[in-house]
């Protein structure tokens, strides 16, 4: 835990390196242009099938009644453009994490490895086209979950805890790769994300505790539509800076770990071979020449 706290520390120092900071605006200008080029085209409509289809329903027609009565009439205008901005949020925060991972993580990294690992040798485990496939297929499960866990956010504990754990074991599997393709080999990737799964884990929910922040700035976007084209983007631009924040925080974490892997590696001592006994006459003396026959001795009084 204590190189993950150090890993910690280090990337907070790094994320006000000025090249973090320009880096962390370039998904930032295509997730505004993605977004307003959305909004453009598809928002009226989005909002107008959503109040059609809240009107086909009594009991919301009855809360939204209820509301008129305690005095808060106004939501009923913009409960329908909330309802679709809660809804885009994953899709949002999805988008920007596959566009940190493929443009921002690689850059990341070798930031990282240029300052500090600068001597640990590089064997690209993984390249480009397997961490596109890595990252799809690791999006892919995490949608799927949280679809599934959708029904049990109605339970007020459990919306504290599902989506910010889906949320981390997918920034876990995203970043963690991203962070050994370079300079880990497949091998060593594997074991390192074997051996550190639970740590790793535990970043990556974290991580996903940190990108919650934002939520509130998409929450008064929807209380307050006309603020919400000022405060969407800074949203976007919050979400992409907690995820550069995390991709420099599994870089230090997992880096360090390849370097203490190696440095175990190189100092194992192989058992030597027991060794091979010699016999007296496979001994050569030192002047090269063969031993020399045993004198004979004097004949003594109870020889013959």
């Amino acid at each position: 835990m204590r190189s993950m706290f150090d890993a910690f520390w280090r990337s907070v120092a790094y994320c006000l390196h000025p090249r973090v900071i320009a880096l962390s605006f370039l998904p930032l200008v295509l997730m505004v242009v993605l977004s307003f080029a959305l909004g453009y085209f598809f928002w009226d409509t989005a909002v107008s099938e959503v109040a059609a289809w809240f009107e086909a329903f009594d009991l919301v027609q009855a809360f939204l009644s209820w509301l008129e009565r305690m005095g808060l009439a106004s939501l009923r205008a913009v409960f329908a453009p909330m309802v679709v901005l809660v809804l885009a949020t994953p899709v949002i925060v999805l988008v920007c994490l596959l566009l940190v991972a493929l443009f921002m993580t690689p850059a990341m990294v070798d930031l990282v490895g240029q300052r500090r690992f600068a001597r640990l040798d590089k064997r690209h485990g993984g390249s480009w086209v397997l961490g596109l496939f890595w990252s799809l297929g690791s999006t892919l499960v995490a949608v799927l979950a949280l679809l599934l866990s959708m029904p049990l956010w109605l339970v007020p504990p459990l919306v504290l805890i599902l989506p910010p754990l889906i949320w981390g074991w997918l920034t876990y599997r995203v970043f963690a790769f991203d962070a050994l393709a370079t300079h880990a080999s497949a091998d060593e990737r594997r074991q390192l994300m074997r051996e550190h799964r639970s740590v790793l884990l535990v970043m990556g929910v974290l991580s996903g505790y940190l990108g919650a922040a934002p939520s509130l700035l998409w929450a008064s976007g929807a209380m307050f539509i006309a603020l919400a084209p000022l405060l969407v983007p800074v949203a976007i631009w919050i979400y992409t800076l907690v995820f550069a924040f995390a991709s420099l925080w599994f870089a230090h974490y997992l880096l360090a770990a390849l370097e203490r892997l190696r440095a175990t590696a190189a100092v194992e001592v192989v058992d030597p071979a027991p060794a091979t006994p010699v016999s007296e006459a496979s001994v050569t003396p030192p002047n090269g020449l063969p031993p020399a026959d045993p004198l004979p001795l004097p004949p003594g009084p109870h020889q013959p």
